[in-house]
């Protein structure tokens, strides 16, 4: 097993006819970036995916921006979960997804306009080892003032490992792995749990060339307080893991 660094996956022009096919599963609980997220995947230049699975998991589920997609509006689906956690509503679209690779999105991200040309390159860089391959986050913060903790926070993600707010996967290695560990309910832990099982079943994780830009979302004053319930899974990853 290993983690191989983004320029081992890299190519210079960012396309690959002989890409594999892939579908998108993007989890939301509704919020209005999910527009912009959906308008980005449409409008970049590359290869399409064969399906896009929005995953509703609201307790009640409603009206989502659908029309955003554009052109892949034809080629997504929507699926509910009810409340039931990112990893829930990540294995909901993977149970359905019939594409060799599955890509998972966060519904507050915007991938860059070359993103599903870079993304092509990526999956077909991929050796017959290689489980999974990460996009490369970007957090932008502003220029004019020094960042809130929050913002320093969210901008940590860009050299986080196996984030899956841009995280392909081979199919075939998430389903043997039994996918997402549902007791994990929020958005935190959950990748890396999948990515360690993944690892330890052999495979290889890399990092690709394509860019997702993650802006840093609004938050109140007590953010950082409803943060501290992740340590509820700080525990359960030692747990799982040591």
């Amino acid at each position: 097993m290993s983690v191989t660094d983004p320029q081992d996956v890299r190519r210079d022009d960012g396309w690959a006819p002989d890409a594999p096919a892939y579908a998108v599963v993007v989890p939301t609980i509704g919020r209005e970036c999910l527009a912009d997220c959906l308008a980005a995947l449409a409008t970049a230049d590359g290869p399409p995916p064969v399906e896009v699975l929005v995953v509703d998991d609201r307790p009640d589920p409603g009206e989502l921006p659908l029309t955003a997609a554009g052109t892949l509006r034809e080629r997504l689906r929507v699926l509910a979960t009810y409340g039931r956690g990112p990893a829930a509503a990540r294995n909901a679209g993977l149970r359905e997804a019939g594409a060799p690779w599955v890509v998972f999105l966060d519904d507050d991200v915007r991938v860059d306009a070359d993103w599903r040309r870079r993304l092509g390159a990526d999956l077909a860089a991929a050796s017959p080892e290689t489980g999974g391959v990460q996009g490369r986050l970007v957090v932008p913060l502003p220029a004019d003032r020094r960042p809130t903790d929050w913002e320093r926070g969210t901008a940590g993600l860009a050299d986080a490992s196996w984030a899956t707010a841009d995280m392909a996967y081979r199919t075939e290695a998430l389903r043997a792995v039994g996918g997402f560990d549902e007791r994990f309910r929020r958005a935190f832990r959950e990748d890396a749990d999948l990515a360690l099982r993944v690892l330890g079943a052999g495979w290889d994780l890399r990092r690709g060339g394509r860019t997702t830009r993650h802006p840093v979302r609004p938050a109140d004053r007590w953010v950082s307080v409803r943060a501290q319930r992740g340590n509820a899974d700080d525990v359960l990853m030692t747990r799982l893991h040591g």
